[in-house]
């Protein structure tokens, strides 16, 4: 079976519709789905519903339910900061063996080019904010790609496939807090650090910089945590996550 679901198909569809469910807090942590009653919601057949409740169980947001069908995850704190420091490990590992296998800085064209514009983006607004999104996304694949390895790959996109592990789960719920700006030039002045590192073949270096980014989301998800629940909805998948320990 094939890895890439097309979008313009029906199961494409139905994934999306099923995604945006599961983190816009459509449905609830705990809440069975049934195939019947979603081909009646999203107006597909149900073979592209399998798929698409196979592919999230996949991904780690749904699992098989007992008595038929597929139950909405819960993930706890500790849940959460295991993915995010698995994410810093993964991320790390990347850079360092970017800066081993760079054959020419010639390779680092693309993620400088993100990154330079993403440093034009002096703050975010609703004009600019779905570009830094998606440079932000850019400079984390490029990162991967730059490591030459489709192990290590598969291995991060199986991980970011959990909403708030993803290298930009935090960036719109981080522009609502009193810090925003401090947190960017933070996380901006990271970003150049690894390159820098990636450049000189620096691999030990580069690899503990972007783990110290990785650790960034873990700062900025502790900052909504402990602030007001509107900020909190911001973060993709918010409703899936246990906060009741969180003291």
């Amino acid at each position: 079976m094939k890895n890439n679901i097309e979008f313009g198909s029906q199961t494409g569809r139905a994934l999306f519709a099923l995604r945006e469910m599961l983190l816009k807090g459509e449905v609830v942590a705990g809440e069975r789905l049934s195939e019947l009653a979603l081909v009646a919601r999203l107006n597909v057949s149900r073979t592209p519903i399998r798929l698409a409740l196979d592919r999230l169980s996949h991904e780690g947001l749904l699992e098989p339910s007992p008595s038929g069908g597929f139950v909405v995850c819960e993930f706890t704190l500790a849940d959460i900061w295991d993915a995010l420091d698995m994410r810093g490990v993964l991320e790390g590992t990347a850079a360092r063996l970017a800066a081993e296998r760079l054959v020419d800085v010639t390779e680092l064209r693309q993620i400088r080019e993100y990154q330079r514009e993403m440093d034009v983006i002096i703050r975010h607004t609703l004009d600019t904010f779905a570009r830094y999104m998606d440079l932000n996304e850019g400079f984390h694949t490029e990162l991967v790609r730059l490591a030459k390895s489709p192990m290590l790959e598969r291995s991060l996109k199986h991980l970011t496939s959990l909403p708030f592990a993803h290298p930009s789960a935090m960036v719109f719920a981080r522009s609502k807090l009193p810090r925003a700006g401090e947190l960017m030039t933070v996380g901006q002045e990271h970003h150049h650090a690894i390159l820098e590192a990636i450049e000189d073949r620096q691999g030990m270096r580069a690899e503990a910089l972007a783990r110290e980014h990785a650790r960034l989301s873990r700062r900025n998800l502790e900052s909504v945590l402990s602030g007001d629940s509107e900020v909190l909805n911001c973060v993709p998948g918010a409703s899936l996550i246990r906060t009741a320990s969180v003291m």
